[in-house]
């Protein structure tokens, strides 16, 4: 086994890189003394969407200012990574996009049908992730 891969922690505010080390499934070096120290130095559980992996030969996509850590994967492990850490083809990135449109195309009205059930515009803002000021927008629209 060689380093075959590197954990790192993606800061506030970085587009999500690589892949999230909990979507690879288990990996040996998850239970090693190397990696349990360096993520409680780091106060993040392993399972965190901060905490994410990228095979070596793919250290451009870490943020300059990301902490990282080496680790050794078996031949098996290294096939998860490269799988997990390709990127969508076109064609469903395509798709998910259209999705996002349909799901989006009618939120204002989405926004009344909340506001008339009783739900309140802070609440419907936390709920969607909408900016409160487009929430009320939507209602003052």
């Amino acid at each position: 086994m060689a380093d075959d891969a590197l954990l790192f922690v993606l800061p506030d505010r970085h587009p999500r890189l690589g892949a999230p080390l909990a979507a690879v499934g288990e990996l040996g070096c998850t239970e090693t003394p190397a990696v349990l120290g360096w993520l409680q130095a780091h106060g993040i559980p392993a399972s965190s969407e901060r905490v994410r992996i990228v095979p070596a030969g793919a250290e451009i996509l870490i943020p300059e200012d990301a902490e990282r850590l080496p680790v050794p994967l078996t031949e098996e492990e290294t096939v998860r990574v490269e799988q997990v850490c390709a990127p969508q083809s076109v064609t469903d990135m395509e798709s998910e996009l259209i999705n996002f449109r349909a799901t989006t195309q009618d939120w204002q009205a989405l926004i009344h049908r909340a506001l008339t059930a009783g739900i309140p515009a802070p609440r419907i803002a936390q709920l969607t992730g909408l900016d409160p000021q487009d929430v009320v927008q939507a209602v003052n629209g």
